[in-house]
């Protein structure tokens, strides 16, 4: 008689898809923890609100009542919840007053009707998305301006950052880098919308943050160990890169007549739908690497462009540049399809970011009166606005 053979494997099939379900049933159950503490918080925040505009607001009072609230917290609840808990939940609830929709002051956690946000869904600021932990709303209690922490939350949302990817975001002042480039009513659309790619200027930053990289600014970095840190990053650069890019190659090599050349980094952006090439430099921007750039682009549109692809960008990564001789030897090309940027090797600051609009900005009023161009200075007014 045969006996039953219980070390029969599971057909893959089958393991697969019971995978499947317990990897979503730990997302699902995950994502629920976190909703819950977002919106308990949120409501810990309003009755500490109540409490404090209902009494006197006399001197001491507001610190007597997270004081007293804190330690009576914390022999019930543990861990977790100081005075500085409290301060959050209040400035959470101050700065997101809408999070949750609700007319009845007195709604408990049980009585709401939670709103999960799909994958792809349309991000609304200022209300709950259960994409978002209590982490993430942290880190955006830190951005003072309300434009640049409404970007922030929809950029986190949007593109499934973690909390630490969202903190680096914030740090390295990832809206501010992208506002830098755009006039008034480009900076409103960023505030209300995110990052919206129609143009290739909307895909790049100036400069780039590359801290990650952990490198000295030293004067003897060599251009090999620069590539060679950013592939061994090559995921927190894509991050720091933006949306859209795709890495192909490094060191593509390009022979014309028995000469060979080598383009650094070759990636591909799937919005614009083109390739971008990138050259990386240790030293001063020169109008020869700018002429290199232009070399390699030319050859990419010639020899590697296929039906429907857009055409090429050319990138110069740079620690300095001389911004008269870029626009001198690039002229309208430097609008249309090659670009520098300069990248730092350490979080920027804002008054550093405002030095370098000011520094464009005189550049550009010499560029007008040589060549007669008006072009030069109707950028100049508008990123002048978007500075005041």
């Amino acid at each position: 008689m045969a006996k039953n053979d219980s070390s029969v494997p599971a057909a893959p099939a089958l393991y697969g898809r019971a995978r499947e379900i317990l990897e979503a049933a730990r997302s699902n159950i995950a994502r629920t923890v976190n909703t819950t503490q977002v919106i308990a918080n949120w409501l810990v925040g309003r009755k500490i609100v109540e409490e404090e505009q209902a009494g006197k607001r006399r001197a001491g009072y507001g610190d007597a009542l997270l004081t007293d609230l804190a330690e009576r917290l914390f022999r019930e609840f543990g861990k977790g919840w100081s005075v500085r808990q409290l301060e959050y939940c209040r400035s959470f609830y101050l700065s997101y007053p809408l999070l949750i929709e609700s007319r009845n002051s007195s709604v408990s956690l049980n009585a709401l009707d939670i709103h999960e946000a799909m994958p792809g869904e349309a991000c609304k600021p200022g209300q709950l998305n259960s994409n978002l932990s209590w982490t993430h709303y942290r880190n955006l209690l830190r951005v003072s301006r309300d434009e640049a922490r409404t970007f922030y939350e929809i950029e986190a949302a949007r593109n499934a950052w973690s909390a630490r990817e969202l903190e680096r975001q914030i740090g390295s002042l990832l809206f501010d880098r992208l506002a830098k480039s755009r006039d008034k009513k480009g900076l409103m659309r960023l505030a209300v919308q995110g990052q919206e790619i129609t143009q290739p200027i909307d895909a790049l930053k100036d400069p780039v943050v590359l801290e990650f990289l952990d490198l000295p600014a030293s004067p003897r970095l060599v251009e090999s160990k620069l590539e060679q840190a950013l592939i061994d990053n090559l995921q927190t650069f894509l991050l720091e890169l933006g949306k859209g890019f795709a890495f192909v190659s490094r060191q593509e090599r390009i022979t014309l007549d028995g000469d060979h050349f080598y383009i650094d980094l070759v990636f591909y952006h799937t919005v614009l739908k083109c390739f971008v090439l990138i050259d990386l430099k240790v030293g001063k921007l020169t109008h020869a690497d700018l002429g290199q750039i232009q070399f390699y682009v030319t050859y990419y549109d010639r020899e590697r462009r296929t039906e429907g692809d857009n055409p090429t960008l050319g990138l110069i990564l740079c620690p300095d540049k001389n911004d008269a001789v870029v626009r001198y030897t690039l002229g309208d090309q430097q609008e249309r399809n090659i670009f520098t940027s300069r990248y730092q090797l350490y979080l920027p600051t804002v008054e550093e970011l405002e030095s370098e609009m000011r520094r464009e900005l005189r550049y550009l009023a010499p560029v007008e009166a040589v060549t007669g161009s008006r072009k030069p200075a109707a950028r100049s007014a508008r990123k002048k606005k978007a500075l005041e």
